[in-house]
């Protein structure tokens, strides 16, 4: 960020004693405390919808977030003469939760069952958006990753990281369509409630959830937890932050059965899991996103130089697919009785 976007602050009906750079933007110490000055690119409906919701949440008084400051003129959105957008928000200093520390990652997702008691909007809400598909986009992912294999089948001199990704790369694409097509016709069975938005639009609310719901957002200040960074809130079923968070944790220990078991556990204790909820948190565990992100991330990047990092992640897939494997079927025994919980 440029030091002429900080002369937008003038804007604002606000005392500024300080800027730093920090997180992408600019830190301002000032006379109504530590604020954010950051780009925004989405638009004034969308960041009129993030308003909203954070201002129902900070009612509720449940869970500490941000907020957005408007100009002197009321506007949530200030722009530079180029036309890029800014928004200045609320801001606590502090640390990250940390994923090395169980108690944190517990309450984290305690943290995550109170904020989705607060994300839900009247259904007549102005300017709502069309509810996110899952299954539209999982079966984007397997059309881009057909479309890798065939590059990958037709690619002469290939790099080790080629020749590794191509080893595992039908196993892993079976997985995809396999869990796309059950999930399809799970949903199937609930027409006329919306394939994949049964839990995210009911007949006069709307559920939203963050949408980047994991430990970079969640904040330790001075005040206690903080959550920050909501321009990701999407129209989904509460249940997409659950799988982002707990997939995120899972990963960094090897799929503990024990952690899934305690982090479950504190969700439920502050928000009972409905029965299709838990159908939807199978099915989002259960297809290989990480995997696809290696792809695509190989895929769109210049191939002349494959950092090494790709095979590390990649090798790290590989070996915990077993362990992901045996957590599903701890967790969840099967489909069925997922369902019957």
């Amino acid at each position: 960020m440029n030091d002429r976007a900080a002369e937008l602050l003038e804007q604002y009906e606000i005392e500024v004693l300080r800027t730093r750079k920090g997180r992408g933007a600019i830190l301002c110490d000032t006379d109504r405390g530590c604020l954010i000055f950051r780009e925004y690119s989405g638009s004034l409906d969308r960041i009129r919808l993030q308003d909203r919701l954070l201002r129902q949440i900070e009612d509720a008084g449940l869970v500490q977030v941000e907020s957005i400051i408007p100009d002197r003129e009321g506007s949530l959105l200030v722009k530079d003469p180029e036309g890029t957008g800014y928004v200045l928000k609320t801001w606590q200093e502090g640390r990250e939760c940390s994923v090395h520390d169980r108690g944190e990652c517990v309450e984290a997702v305690r943290l995550l069952a109170r904020l989705h008691g607060s994300m839900e909007l009247p259904g007549d809400t102005p300017n709502l958006p069309v509810a996110f598909s899952p299954e539209k986009e999982y079966d984007k992912h397997n059309k881009e990753l057909k479309r890798v294999r065939k590059y990958l089948q037709q690619k002469g001199q290939k790099t080790w990281f080629e020749t590794s990704l191509r080893k595992v790369f039908d196993s892993f694409l079976e997985e995809a369509l396999a869990v796309t097509e059950q999930w399809r016709e799970y949903c199937l069975s609930f027409q006329g409630e919306g394939t994949g938005q049964g839990t995210a639009r009911k007949a006069d609310r709307v559920a939203f959830c963050h949408g980047d719901y994991q430990y970079h957002n969640i904040l330790q200040g001075t005040d206690g937890w903080f959550v920050v960074n909501f321009e990701k809130c999407v129209c989904d079923a509460p249940i997409r932050d659950l799988y982002l968070l707990l997939r995120k944790l899972l990963e960094k220990s090897n799929w503990s059965v024990a952690l899934g078991e305690e982090l479950l556990s504190a969700y439920e204790r502050e928000r009972p899991i409905p029965a299709r909820d838990w159908i939807d948190l199978y099915y989002r565990l259960a297809y290989p996103e990480k995997f696809w992100k290696i792809v695509n991330f190989y895929y769109n990047s210049g191939k002349a130089w494959i950092p090494g990092k790709n095979q590390e992640k990649l090798e790290r897939v590989i070996e915990q697919e077993r362990g992901k494997q045996r957590f599903l079927d701890e967790i969840f025994r099967d489909v069925g009785g997922a369902a019957g919980r």
